[in-house]
């Protein structure tokens, strides 16, 4: 019986739940089916015990814009009547894959930055108990995914291409500075273009796209071109949001300007400011000393980088609008405005 579905009987009612709660239903059948397997035997057990503190720990908690997006894009790309119970199902199996694709990524990136909060807890790392384990885990969120999708999609014509989605995605680029004396100019847009902007926009409308039938790669690319650019604003905005965010709002510590981050902040910065600027950044920035942070903060603020940065929001909102009116013609323009109502203006 579907988590959709509830019995009476010899006949079934559809439940009848926002897209939202039936992905919060999604998750606890995922958590079971992960873990509630052969826990006769007591070494099995304990590895599936651990997979699901894992699993309830660090995935949930988020916004789940991505994974939300699958079902939100399937259902401007199919008419209702095309939207069965399976497809709906498997659409919102597929965005929690996209969800712990997330996971996996953060778990591993909190270790590397040395984090301290996610998501208004500590970071798994940071748990007692835990500690460099938790490289392990994410590991273990990754597989997870492919059990998913294998175990639900196998049989679906697009299966090979959402494999071929999540493992393009599995190799992205780095953004830490090994050097503020880099022209670091010429790489931060490349990083932030294909960093988070793959695998949080254009990787939840391509599945849903694939799922509906449309697999012609010239739309693709169209869909791809406007939401890459609208990654790479989110991307510029969660930078904006490590410096200056509330924690209480974001859930998390900033801590790009001491891992010495290739951040839109520092690469406008040093585009704007004068010689003797730039040497005051150059013996600031990327060192864990909290009176050398603040002297960067003051910095951006006497470059005025907030104007800067909201001057930048409503620039990137007006080319959205023209890349949507130009390579959308085929495809519903609600598909890319519903994403953009999400990010532009957000504060976490």
């Amino acid at each position: 019986m579907s988590f959709l579905d509830t019995c009476n009987g010899t006949h079934t009612k559809k439940a009848l739940l926002s897209d939202s709660q039936l992905f919060e239903a999604q998750f606890q059948e995922l958590v079971t089916e992960l873990t509630e397997r052969d826990l006769a035997d007591p070494v099995l057990a304990d590895a599936l015990n651990r997979l699901r503190e894992v699993l309830v720990y660090n995935a949930p908690g988020g916004k789940r814009n991505r994974g939300l997006s699958v079902i939100g894009s399937l259902r401007e790309l199919l008419p209702p009547s095309q939207l069965t119970q399976d497809i709906v199902q498997r659409a919102l199996l597929v965005g929690w894959c996209i969800e712990l694709l997330q996971a996996f990524f953060l778990v591993a990136d909190d270790i590397m930055d040395a984090s301290v909060t996610r998501r208004g807890q500590p970071c798994w790392y940071k748990k007692d108990g835990i500690g460099l384990e938790a490289i392990n885990d994410s590991f273990l969120l990754e597989a997870s995914i492919y059990r998913l999708l294998r175990r639900h999609c196998r049989d679906q014509p697009y299966y090979v291409h959402l494999l071929e989605l999540f493992t393009e995605v599995l190799y992205p680029p780095q953004d830490r500075l090994t050097s503020t004396e880099k022209n670091i100019a010429n790489i931060v847009y490349p990083i932030v273009k294909y960093k988070t902007a793959f695998y949080s926009f254009y990787l939840p409308v391509a599945a849903a796209m694939y799922m509906a039938g449309i697999n012609s790669e010239e739309e693709h690319n169209n869909a791809k071109h406007i939401l890459l650019e609208m990654g790479e604003f989110f991307q510029i905005q969660d930078d904006y949001l490590d410096c200056y965010g509330d924690p209480a709002v974001t859930g998390k510590i900033g801590t790009d300007i001491q891992d010495n981050k290739c951040s839109w902040l520092v690469v406008t910065a040093m585009e704007i400011m004068t010689p003797e600027q730039r040497a005051e950044l150059e013996a600031c920035y990327g060192r864990h000393d909290e009176a050398k942070v603040e002297k960067v903060k003051a910095l951006y603020n006497t470059l005025q980088m907030p104007t800067l940065y909201h001057k930048y929001e409503d620039e990137s909102y007006q080319r959205l609008q023209k890349l949507i009116a130009c390579h959308a013609q085929n495809l519903p323009h609600l598909v890319f405005l519903n994403f953009a109502k999400k990010i532009y203006k957000r504060n976490k």
